[in-house]
């Protein structure tokens, strides 16, 4: 992740700065435009197959849900705006959201069920930032899908290893559980999931 521009802005500005039809991506971290270093061919891959088993899932309970192209969270009182690499909306409470309609933004936990980050070299956002702010905002799960084990020890254990840790949000507060190999997925989002984390690995793997 390499910074776009080093002079601190509101998330206003950042919505009015932000360049239209853009192949990169960006977010606002405390007020500072930052670019979002691009995806590789195996991260990409990952993301895809999880948005087509989370889609297919939804779809099967007939749930209100969807995940948009681009979108932003923003936790309250905060200049930020994060783009995740998965964000699974609640149609249902779009229509509570003030900044939905022109800004596509969201920023209450009933809007959104479920985040998911797939670690790249900016780890520490993962890990760091973002677990606290979505933590901030009352999100009741969010991924870190580690499928190369980048995180620190501290995070993802010694050996370091391929690592999904889930934050499960309990009185206010995440909670953490990982999982690794063959070990089933545990989802509050989706509870009738089958995944285990190994299947979400492998789909970054080259055919």
């Amino acid at each position: 992740m390499t910074q776009a521009l080093t002079k601190k802005v509101t998330f206003d500005e950042f919505i009015a700065w932000y360049p239209e039809n853009s192949q990169r991506r960006y977010e606002l971290h405390d007020g500072v435009i930052v670019e979002m270093a691009p995806p590789t061919g195996d991260h990409e891959q990952i993301v895809g197959f999880l948005v087509g088993e989370i889609v297919t899932e939804y779809k099967r309970l007939k749930l209100p849900y969807f995940i948009p192209k681009t979108a932003f969270i923003k936790p309250n009182q905060s200049e930020a705006a994060y783009s995740p690499d998965v964000l699974l909306l609640n149609n249902s409470n779009l229509v509570n959201e003030p900044l939905w309609k022109k800004e596509s933004t969201v920023s209450q936990a009933a809007s959104i069920p479920l985040v998911i980050e797939v670690v790249s070299t900016n780890w520490r956002d993962d890990y760091f930032t973002k677990a606290g702010k979505y933590e901030e905002v009352g999100i009741p799960e969010y991924w870190i899908v580690d499928y190369l084990g980048l995180g620190a020890r501290r995070f993802i254990g010694n050996p370091k290893q391929p690592t999904i840790s889930i934050y499960q949000l309990i009185e206010g507060e995440y909670q953490v559980r990982q999982f690794r190999g063959n070990d089933r997925i545990h989802s509050l989002a989706f509870p009738e999931f089958s995944l285990t984390a190994e299947q979400i690995f492998q789909a970054g793997e080259a055919l």
